[in-house]
């Protein structure tokens, strides 16, 4: 794996590559199809996230989804969760979709960081790296830090609750740069969106890297050639020769 050079600024994106759901995304699926008389597998529930979240990114391209209201904000969410149950092999239409995606809600949850953010964050920022995180939540960057205690593991949080536009838009990544005090050409994305994240950061000059939490899982979208792909942090201290 090429090394990458000349990096002064890092930066993350949050969910599915810093952190995760709590209880997992799975879990949560799981319960609630089963209160509708349906049985998935952690496995289908990961390949149907994959097209989901494929479906949320092309669509936060279009229009922010998180600000979406009524009758659009609905319509979004019960094809999302059509998509999430479609990879575990089970057709429904749009208005029992939208009703299991209403008890997925339901379910109370937290933002849990993976246990490598603890580990290599800390070594990243002792190493001189400027470390952003890049989230497409539709609160402020300020507020996300301090529900998460973000502030342990990196220098500044920028939103699209922020900048008024998210992922892959360019004016996030531009506000990240500037907090950053970096070139584009100095900055490294760390992403799990190939549309969001990779294609996004390509578009603001900033060296994207993929990361595939779940290499388990078939892909539904092919990473460009050229961007490294990562499994782990540690990973990315790899990237970078330390």
């Amino acid at each position: 794996m090429e090394k990458l050079t000349n990096v002064k600024a890092i930066f993350f994106d949050l969910y599915n590559t810093l952190a995760r759901f709590s209880p997992s995304r799975e879990d949560i699926q799981t319960e609630a199809c089963a209160a509708f008389g349906y049985t998935v597998t952690p496995e289908g529930i990961g390949r149907g996230y994959l097209k989901a979240d494929a479906f949320m990114a092309a669509e936060n391209a279009r229009s922010q989804v998180q600000t979406r209201t009524g009758t659009a904000q609905l319509t979004f969410f019960a094809k999302y969760q059509r998509l999430v149950l479609e990879g575990a092999g089970v057709e429904v239409p749009p208005s029992t979709a939208s009703q299991i995606w209403q008890r997925v809600r339901e379910i109370p949850y937290d933002m849990a960081l993976f246990a490598d953010v603890a580990e290599v964050l800390p070594r990243l920022r002792s190493a001189g790296y400027t470390l952003g995180i890049i989230s497409n939540m539709n609160k402020s960057g300020r507020q996300l830090a301090q529900e998460m205690n973000l502030d342990l593991y990196a220098d500044f949080v920028v939103t699209s609750g922020d900048v008024g536009q998210g992922k892959p838009h360019s004016p996030i990544y531009l506000a990240a740069l500037a907090h950053a005090s970096a070139e584009p050409g100095q900055s490294i994305h760390v992403g799990d969106s190939i549309s969001a994240d990779v294609e996004g950061a390509l578009a603001a000059g900033i060296r994207p890297v993929y990361m595939n939490r779940y290499p388990d899982v078939p892909q539904e979208e092919t990473v460009p050639q050229g961007v490294p792909i990562v499994h782990t942090l540690a990973d990315v201290e790899v990237l970078l020769g330390l």
